[in-house]
C-alpha cells in the first residue's frame, strides 16, 4: 500500500469520527508529516485523484471518491477457496444502493413478518419512494393509512393487489380501504456487533 494510500485511510477514519477533516497543521500531527508544505502536496495528489476537495471556507472536505471501498474479492459461502486480494475493483455504497438520492429514504425494520425474505428486525431498509413495482417485489406500503413492508400480489381472480409476508405465521393483507404504494425495497443492510 503507497504512503498516499494509509495517508487517506487515516483521514478516512478520522472523518468517521469526527464526521469532518482537521486543519492543515492538525493532518501534519496526524498522519506524522513534517510541515504543512508536506500536507498541502499530499492534499493537491488526494484532490487531483478526487480523493479530497475544498470547501467556500477552502477546508478540505470529502471528494467524491472518498467513501469508495476496495472490492478485494468474492468469498465462497460454502466450502473455502484461496483469497485473491489483488483489489482492482472500487464501489462508492451510495453510487452502488442509491439511483435516484432525492427519491431515496431509509427506513428500519421492526417486527419478523419478513424474515423469510431476509429482512429481520433492526435492519436499514433502502426505498425509492415512487417507484413502480411489480407482483413479486418488495415494497414499503399504506395499507389502510398504516405503513408496512411486504411482498406485493396480484390476486388472480380478482386482479386486486395484496400484500403478502416473508413469514408464514403471518397472513396476507388485503386493504379494508385503501393500499397505496410508498416504494420499491431497492436494498438493505445491517451492521453487526
Amino acid at each position: 500500500m503507497s504512503p498516499d494510500q494509509q495517508y487517506l485511510n487515516k483521514l478516512r477514519d478520522y472523518f468517521a469520527q469526527h464526521r469532518s477533516l482537521p486543519s492543515f497543521s492538525a493532518i501534519a500531527g496526524l498522519l506524522g508529516l513534517k510541515s504543512t508544505s508536506s500536507v498541502s502536496a499530499l492534499a493537491k495528489r488526494l484532490k487531483l485523484q478526487g480523493f479530497l476537495d475544498s470547501g467556500p471556507d477552502r477546508r478540505l472536505t470529502p471528494g467524491k471518491r472518498f467513501f469508495e471501498r476496495e472490492i478485494l474479492d468474492s468469498v465462497r459461502a460454502g466450502l473455502p477457496a484461496a483469497a485473491n486480494e489483488s483489489g482492482a475493483e472500487v464501489l462508492t455504497i451510495d453510487d452502488y444502493l442509491i439511483a435516484s438520492p432525492s427519491r431515496t429514504v431509509l427506513l428500519r425494520v421492526k417486527g419478523d413478518s419478513m424474515i423469510d425474505a431476509g429482512l429481520v428486525e433492526g435492519d436499514i431498509l433502502i426505498v425509492e419512494k415512487g417507484a413502480p413495482a411489480r407482483a413479486g417485489e418488495i415494497v414499503v406500503a399504506i395499507v389502510d393509512n398504516e405503513f408496512t413492508v411486504k411482498y406485493l400480489e396480484v390476486d388472480k381472480k380478482t386482479r386486486e393487489f395484496y400484500l403478502r409476508p416473508g413469514n408464514k405465521a403471518y397472513p396476507n393483507i388485503r386493504p379494508q380501504t385503501s393500499l397505496e404504494l410508498f416504494g420499491k425495497v431497492v436494498g438493505q443492510f445491517r451492521k453487526y456487533d
